[in-house]
């Protein structure tokens, strides 16, 4: 399952700096996963400040 960006996202991009197949990019106003891409390897949830990531 994709991972998913919730309204937590402060914006630091650490998810995207990390994120090993670029599924990650900034949206209006907080970072967004591409589900097409993300492979689910929890990169992003491992990096985040806040915890915003989270499995689908």
């Amino acid at each position: 399952m994709a991972y998913k960006i919730s309204d937590a996202c402060v914006s630091c991009g650490a998810c995207a700096a990390n994120c090993p197949v670029e599924a990650i990019t900034e949206g209006d106003g907080q970072y967004v996963i591409d589900p097409e891409k993300c492979i689910s390897c929890g990169a992003c949830a491992e990096n985040c400040p806040v915890g915003a990531p989270a499995e689908e």
